[in-house]
């Protein structure tokens, strides 16, 4: 007859090699569930709540935050390229806790519906955002949009105008900027941000972020997880690009940024390598209500970099900013 305690060691080793092996499974067939596992992580320190709902025809998920007063503005923000409703989670408290908080995934992003071979550009987005805004019944909002989230934004206000009271570019795709390495590979039929590996994943983080010590934290399993998950996103994240960077509606956002006549607000990282900062002063001239903020310790990724300085600046959007 075995020890009992052998035989405790011999069950607690096989407990642990089903662990292992589960993990490892999740790792290499799912790996963006350790990636919603960081993201919950981080939402409930936050104190967000999570919502899903189908809105034309489309399953959404989004995150919230109540505010404290009923009267105060909503404000939606929507993530770029390759983002994710999660982008904006540095910037939240840094915000007015009076303000309401909406965060969506876009449609094909996150954790919101994608269907196969749908429009996923510009125009397209946008017409989705304002169903989205509907949905909220918020009345007219405050509309923050980044990098790609900021082309689009830039259009659901200049067509939508009855949804959105204020508007807010951060680093705002749609406007052709003077030539940089990243804006060359997209017309080349590249993507710059695809990820196969570590080393490509380093080069992603160097363009997105200026400064080494902003970039989010990302461990060991994590590493191995992003690279992943990445990578079986790649064909997806090409066709978008494809619309966004070189059909004939990549300059749509800021052919349509003259008929924007709400409150607005301009924000660009000084040393943004992906939407070089001389897209600012296009948008500007199109837009002359616009304040203008340049951050000088950030790249591209303004609203992670300098949340404290983005939420002053959207403050004064929202206390301060005049219509055209």
């Amino acid at each position: 007859m075995s020890h009992p305690f052998a035989a405790a060691l011999v069950a607690a080793a096989c407990v642990a090699a089903i662990g292992i092996a589960a993990f490892a499974w999740v790792l290499f067939r799912e790996p963006r569930q350790l990636i919603r596992a960081e993201y919950g992580r981080q939402r409930r320190r936050l104190r967000l709540a999570v919502h899903r709902a189908r809105i034309d025809g489309l399953h959404w998920c989004w995150t919230e935050r109540a505010g404290t007063h009923a009267t105060a503005p909503t404000l939606v923000m929507l993530h770029g390229y390759t983002g994710s409703k999660e982008n904006w989670y540095r910037l939240v408290p840094e915000l007015d806790a009076r303000f309401r908080l909406v965060m969506p995934d876009l449609p094909g992003w996150g954790d919101s519906e994608r269907i196969a071979n749908a429009d996923h550009g510009f125009v397209a987005e946008a017409a989705h955002v304002a169903a989205f805004l509907r949905h909220l019944d918020a009345g007219p909002v405050v509309l923050l949009g980044h990098s790609m989230g900021g082309g689009i934004a830039a259009l659901v206000a200049a067509k939508y105008p009855d949804l959105v009271a204020r508007v807010g570019l951060l680093d705002a795709a749609g406007v052709h900027f003077e030539d940089n390495a990243f804006g060359l590979a997209v017309l080349d039929g590249r993507n710059p941000f695809g990820i196969e590996d570590t080393a490509s994943m380093e080069q992603y983080l160097s363009v997105l972020f200026h400064e080494r010590s902003a970039r989010p934290p990302l461990p060991w399993p994590g590493t191995i997880a992003f690279v992943r998950h990445r990578r079986n996103e790649a064909a997806f994240e090409q066709s978008v690009l494809d619309r966004i960077g070189r059909s004939d509606e990549r300059f749509a956002p800021g052919d349509a940024a003259g008929d924007i006549r709400q409150p607005a607000l301009l924000i660009w990282g000084a040393h943004d390598e992906v939407i070089d900062p001389s897209a600012m002063a296009l948008y500007a001239a199109r837009m002359p209500q616009a304040r203008q903020v340049l951050l000088d310790r950030s790249g591209h990724m303004t609203l992670m970099e300098q949340p404290r300085d983005v939420a002053d600046a959207v403050h004064w959007l929202i206390e301060r900013g005049t219509p055209a």
